[in-house]
């Protein structure tokens, strides 16, 4: 959800790289906890230039700010809302079986990430496949049977074809449609498949 950064200032704020859509909004889902499972409460979130500054109940200087440096805090799963439907977080799709529609196997998926041209899944096999995480290469995603169905781009099919102009554009359609709803966990965002 949150990395703590660098100490901002004397009074116990402190930088913050935060995983989330709305990060102002994060306080309303207070206590986080840390990796030890410690919960920690937010005090004050605010924009300071490019970045966020944080507060957190009982650190009041610069040193106590500068011990919290590199902890990441979460959100306890129990309390995340439900995803929508063709919805999902990143710790339930790492660690499916990708497979094409007739059942080849193309390996595990290991993360998923959005530099900001939309969602893609890294698939780790034989291989490594970087994909788009969109309904034309992922139309299945089935967290019951652990798996999900990939539609192979051409090219990665074992063809050299170049995709149909029509099929082009109906991927960079697709893929322009922002697939991430960023509200929980580093490892658990949910992927929205609209």
């Amino acid at each position: 959800m949150l990395t703590i950064g660098a100490p901002h200032g004397v009074r116990g704020a402190v930088r913050v790289n935060v995983y989330a859509d709305e990060p102002l909004t994060l306080r309303r889902y207070n206590p986080f906890v840390d990796e030890g499972g410690a919960p920690w409460k937010l005090t004050s979130i605010k924009p300071i230039g490019k970045g966020l500054v944080a507060t957190f109940q009982g650190v009041e200087d610069r040193n106590g700010a500068q011990t919290l440096r590199g902890k990441r805090l979460f959100i306890p799963r129990s309390r995340l809302p439900r995803p929508e439907p063709d919805e999902f977080y990143h710790v339930d799709l790492v660690g499916l079986k990708a497979r094409t529609a007739d059942g080849t196997p193309l390996g595990t998926v290991v993360s998923i990430a959005d530099y900001g041209a939309g969602d893609i899944i890294e698939v780790q096999g034989k291989e490594t496949l970087v994909l788009p995480f969109t309904h034309a290469v992922v139309p299945v995603v089935d967290l019951d049977k652990g798996v999900i169905v990939v539609e192979l781009p051409a090219g990665l099919d074992g063809t050299d074809a170049q995709p149909r102009p029509s099929q082009a554009t109906e991927l960079s359609q697709d893929q322009d449609q922002k697939r991430v709803k960023d509200l929980t966990q580093e490892k658990e965002l949910p992927q929205d498949r609209s």
